[in-house]
């Protein structure tokens, strides 16, 4: 992207016949916004896609956006380039088991999303519960019948602005904070806690309001949540490798134990067949359709034993200095900064760290 409205090369392939409108099913992207409440890059790049996509399918916009994830990250800090990451489907993907040249599972996609969420219950159990059956739906319509084929689960979920906050009240509830930044942060956690739920990564019993920025045993390893102003569902989409469909991508995924866990971005790459020694090569790097990350600066301010002052920082936000970080560290192995990173791991991956996958063709080899 040229700037967070740019569309400009999505439409071109559309022109050129080189992508369906009708195949678009969800789109994952990068703004450089700064990530906050009031990042409205994120609403400006959703309204010009559905602006483009309704001259090309005939469909109002405000139609569009109600069947279309698209789930956008705000923050492009160090080499990190904005970027968005087209998802389609196309007539033939489940022809056949596996891909063309019998390399097994191929990549897997389903989406959902849930019915509008009401701000009093953003951050609580409805919440969590809603999540959790949206993504139950996704892998249900992605053919998916293992969790354990699943691998990455991106979810948006709306957020309590202050406005959000007071039209709440005047109707009798009350709402989990008035705090809009607080309110993503809790808005993260439920998503991450109902992708647990569905994913059987947590029962009931542990995903519940108390356990959360709490109980950081109660996490996901394969959930990536973002809040934002500019939704009003829980917009999901869900990642995975199934039997049922053909193609000639995969995708895998890896834990991150902390903001230098160098080893999960080479040994997601190996599952691939994409070695990393220790850069990828350009030829091996043209395989890799998307690479998806997750981060959080570790909140007892260290890593691996050493001070760090993100925390502290009352000048850059730390999710700032995170996503800047870990982007770097990513961006070093791959040869490439089209990466989605995204800060906010609040239980998603390991405390303190976070989680990679990496979406790629099957080797010709």
């Amino acid at each position: 992207m040229a700037h967070p409205g740019d569309v400009s090369a999505l439409e071109r392939l559309l022109v050129d016949g080189k992508v369906q409108a009708r195949d678009i099913v969800a789109v994952i992207g990068k703004t450089e916004g700064n990530g906050g409440v009031n990042d409205f890059t994120r609403g400006y790049f959703t309204q010009s896609l559905m602006a483009l996509l309704g001259r090309h399918l005939g469909e109002p916009a405000d139609v569009l956006v109600k069947r279309i994830p698209c789930v956008l990250s705000g923050g492009c800090e160090g080499v990190l380039t904005p970027h968005y990451v087209v998802l389609t489907i196309s007539d033939d993907a489940h022809a056949a088991a596996g891909d063309a040249a019998g390399n097994g599972p191929a990549l897997a996609i389903g989406t959902a999303m849930s019915a509008p969420l009401p701000a009093w219950e953003v951050g609580r159990l409805a919440h969590i519960q809603s999540v959790a059956a949206a993504v139950r739906t996704a892998m249900e319509r992605a053919q998916i019948t293992s969790p354990g084929d699943v691998h990455f689960v991106q979810v948006k979920c709306p957020c309590i602005t202050a406005a959000r906050a007071e039209a709440a009240k005047a109707q009798g509830h009350t709402v989990a904070t008035a705090d809009p930044g607080r309110s993503m942060a809790l808005a993260r956690v439920a998503g991450a806690f109902g992708v647990a739920l569905a994913l059987g990564e947590a029962d009931a019993a542990a995903a519940v309001e108390d356990a959360m920025l709490r109980d950081f045993s109660v996490l996901s390893n394969r959930a990536s949540i973002s809040s934002g102003v500019e939704v009003e569902v829980n917009e999901v989409i869900v990642l995975g490798n199934s039997t049922a469909w053909s193609g000639p991508l995969r995708i895998s995924h890896r834990p991150m134990r902390d903001a230098l866990d160098i080893g999960a971005v080479v040994d997601v790459l190996a599952e691939l067949g994409i070695p990393a020694a220790p850069q990828v090569a350009a030829a091996e790097a043209a395989r890799i359709a998307a690479i998806l990350v997750k981060c959080e600066p570790d909140r007892r301010a260290q890593v691996r034993g050493q001070r760090h002052t993100m925390l502290d920082d009352t000048d850059i936000n730390a999710q700032r200095h995170i996503r800047g970080a870990v982007g770097g560290l990513v961006a070093g192995v791959l040869g490439d900064t089209r990466i989605f990173v995204s800060g906010g791991a609040e239980h998603q991956g390991p405390d303190g760290g976070g989680l990679i996958a990496v979406i790629a063709q099957n080797s010709v080899a």
